[in-house]
């Protein structure tokens, strides 16, 4: 099987022992995306911009495995606070307009102290 590791610096790198994402045969497998921006290192301010950044580096991660948002069929959707779940939902739709499977849970903390994290798997 074809197994092929995602890098681009249009994303933010790994903080850790992981890599952005893989190929795998016709899959995409994409690792969770804080609100990080990958030219400054900086995070915006409230869940409406920090939504805004993740789903540009999920997008960033599928352009460079040849895919595009379209192609996404499942998300897991990471919130610091579920209270933010309609203004989180704003943003994400404008990017998942494919409404891909999703699962959307509140946990306890999240990298960096960030409001939100997504990862995606997508089909070529």
């Amino acid at each position: 099987m074809d197994k092929t590791v995602i890098s681009t610096t249009n994303a933010p790198g790994a903080i850790g022992p992981y890599s952005q994402g893989w190929v795998v045969g016709d899959m995409v497998f994409a690792s969770g995306q804080i609100p990080v921006n990958p030219a400054t290192g900086e995070i915006p301010e409230g869940i409406a911009a920090q939504t805004e950044q993740s789903c540009k580096n999920v997008a960033a991660l599928m352009e460079a495995a040849g895919v595009t948002m379209d192609n996404v069929v499942k998300t897991t959707c990471f919130l610091a606070d579920i209270a933010d779940f309609t203004a989180f939902n704003e943003v994400y739709a404008k990017y998942f307009t494919s409404k891909p499977a999703r699962s959307c849970v509140a946990v306890k903390d999240l990298p960096k102290g960030v409001l939100c994290e997504i990862e995606a798997i997508a089909a070529k």
